[in-house]
């Protein structure tokens, strides 16, 4: 099972999560472009960390929403929308070739990634940005989602993602970050959900009960405080339950 983190979110003097010791634990690293958080300098050095540690790379675009963390939903044009991704995924496509890995996947970050994987608009919004700048690469996203399947149809490889510290509802999506339930904290429960998961195909939801799903990667948010012991207990949970850890 791959294991993600989200990276490359550190600004000037603000920093956001501990890159360096997050690469030692995770198989694949989402790595920021610039429009929610991360500067170039920042992006780089953790390119160059990730090449070293041989982790695998993909592109984390979003909203152009600093002050939100990107985690607002924007009403844009769908030709603004897919000119604002393809600037992402060319500059993160050319800073990871100078860092000396190439990008693996794309993998949509906060309110575009919920967005896309239930509207269909914003998908092949973010799909023709994609055919545009990096038409080989699979594309990362909500296992079960309407969004997954817009992008097979349209011959684009997809990799299923779920959740280590995030609250699940009935239907597959995930609980709004404004509701109770939404962020696990406790990395010793979000462990063990994890490989029963994996090992079960069940994933448990915020109202006790359980829904089935399928996943090639499971992804820890690098920016919540818990966030390296939560990814250090999900990987140790895994391998002693026989799981490898490694990209998919």
């Amino acid at each position: 099972m791959d294991l993600n983190a989200d990276l490359g979110e550190s600004f000037g003097a603000w920093t956001m999560g501990d890159d360096a010791a997050m690469l030692a634990i995770v198989s694949s690293a989402n790595v920021a472009c610039g429009f929610h958080a991360g500067d170039p300098a920042g992006i780089l050095a953790t390119l160059r960390a990730a090449t070293g540690a041989g982790v695998r790379v993909g592109a984390h675009p979003s909203y152009r929403d600093r002050a939100g963390f990107g985690r607002r939903h924007i009403e844009m044009a769908t030709g603004d929308l897919t000119a604002d991704v393809a600037y992402q995924l060319a500059a993160l496509d050319g800073l990871a070739r100078a860092a000396g890995t190439p990008l693996a996947y794309v993998k949509p970050h906060g309110a575009l990634y919920n967005t896309m994987a239930a509207d269909e608009k914003v998908a092949h919004a973010v799909y023709d940005a994609m055919a545009l700048v990096t038409p080989t690469l699979p594309v990362m996203g909500l296992a079960g989602s309407a969004g997954l399947r817009w992008a097979q149809e349209r011959g684009i490889g997809t990799i299923a993602e779920a959740f280590v510290d995030r609250g699940y509802r009935a239907d597959g999506t995930l609980v709004p970050r404004s509701e109770p339930g939404a962020v696990l904290h406790d990395a010793d429960v979000a462990a063990a959900r994890m490989v029963r998961f994996v090992t079960q195909g069940v994933m448990e939801t915020i109202d006790g009960g359980t829904i089935e799903l399928v996943a090639d990667s499971v992804c820890v948010h690098g920016d919540s405080p818990a966030a390296l012991e939560m990814a250090r207990r999900t990987r140790l949970a895994l391998e002693a339950a026989g799981i490898t850890v490694a990209a998919a």
